[in-house]
């Protein structure tokens, strides 16, 4: 059986060893700087966790296609930047900052098409039904992003369309992690179905927890400034609870929601109002009982695989520290 210490000796040698196009440089340098930033690497790592409950060992027919699930993520992150106007990923400027735009989003076109090559590695007699998952999943994130951009021009969002939302834009891609490792481990169908789910729900209550670190996270760990969803007026989770419980703080927070940010102080205050109406109705609390529901549904389907104590314990420490710093 591979330990968690081989996955994470497999991860580090996989992205240490990954090439990219030389020239020209204005194209390829943004892809190395993006990957060589890091980051959790969490979907290849689930990737790789769910391979590994089938397979004593890890093959190129595996890594590759891992690869491609951080290097289509990283894509979609250099995109999200140019539309969430954000100045700073993982601690450092983000590829439009330090670039321009126009180089953002060819880098990500060409960072999209390396991660279709890295897929297209996978074992010939399941390379369509890997495809065809990746490719189902790619334009699934995609409308997650676009509704994620609808939902700025609404006052406010029903919880059910914000579930969908986050279910498309994140849910999907860390589903489709578990999915694929399971479907070139040789899983059945049945096993496949369960992976997916576990990623699905782990998904959500990683796209939850994010929203709840980005009011409540210490910046130095979050990697990004704190509260950048309240000065945007983000449809966080945490945002659209709030609306669906206001009460008489509705106005108050309608108020809040409308002050000016337009230098370093104004948006300081915005966030503090804002927060102060959430700690009032308890929304942090409510943000953290729903990761915590969320992660008990992924931990059943990982139970429903009946694989034994051990392989359990591989999905149970992988949603453990994914979900550590808010549970």
């Amino acid at each position: 059986m591979i330990q968690e210490t081989h996955i994470e000796g497999a991860l580090k040698e996989l992205f240490a060893n990954l090439k990219f196009t030389q020239e020209p440089a204005g194209l390829y340098d943004p892809l190395r700087y993006m990957m060589e930033i890091g980051g959790k690497r969490i979907r290849p790592r689930l990737c790789l966790t769910a391979y590994s409950l089938f397979r004593d060992g890890f093959t190129q027919e595996i890594l590759s296609p891992a690869s491609a699930l951080e290097v289509f993520h990283s894509f979609t992150l250099i995109h999200d930047d140019i539309m969430d106007k954000a100045d700073v990923r993982r601690g450092v400027p983000t590829v439009y900052r330090k670039w321009d735009e126009n180089t953002a989003i060819l880098s990500g076109d060409v960072m999209s098409i390396e991660s279709y090559k890295l897929v297209a590695k996978a074992p010939a007699a399941v390379l369509p039904q890997v495809l065809e998952l990746f490719s189902q999943t790619a334009a699934e994130v995609c409308e997650g992003q676009q509704y994620d951009m609808d939902f700025e021009d609404m006052e406010q969002v029903p919880m059910a369309d914000y579930m969908k939302m986050i279910g498309l834009k994140t849910a999907v891609l860390i589903a489709c992690a578990a999915k694929m490792g399971a479907i070139i481990g040789g899983a059945s169908e049945k096993e496949c179905d369960l992976l997916y789910r576990f990623g699905y729900d782990l998904g959500l209550a990683f796209q939850i927890a994010d929203d709840w670190l980005d009011t409540y996270g210490d910046e130095k760990v979050f990697g990004k400034a704190i509260g950048g969803d309240i000065v945007n007026n983000k449809k966080s989770w945490l945002l659209t609870r709030a609306l669906e419980k206001a009460g008489d703080r509705r106005e108050a927070l309608l108020l809040a929601m409308d002050m000016p940010v337009g230098t370093e102080d104004g948006k300081a205050a915005k966030v503090a109002a804002v927060k102060e109406i959430y700690d009032a109705l308890g929304i942090g609390e409510e943000a953290q009982q729903e990761i915590v529901r969320l992660h008990g549904q992924a931990l059943d389907s990982a139970k429903a695989l009946n694989l034994g104590p051990q392989k359990y314990e591989l999905l149970h420490n992988y949603a453990a520290k994914l979900l550590g710093r808010t549970k």
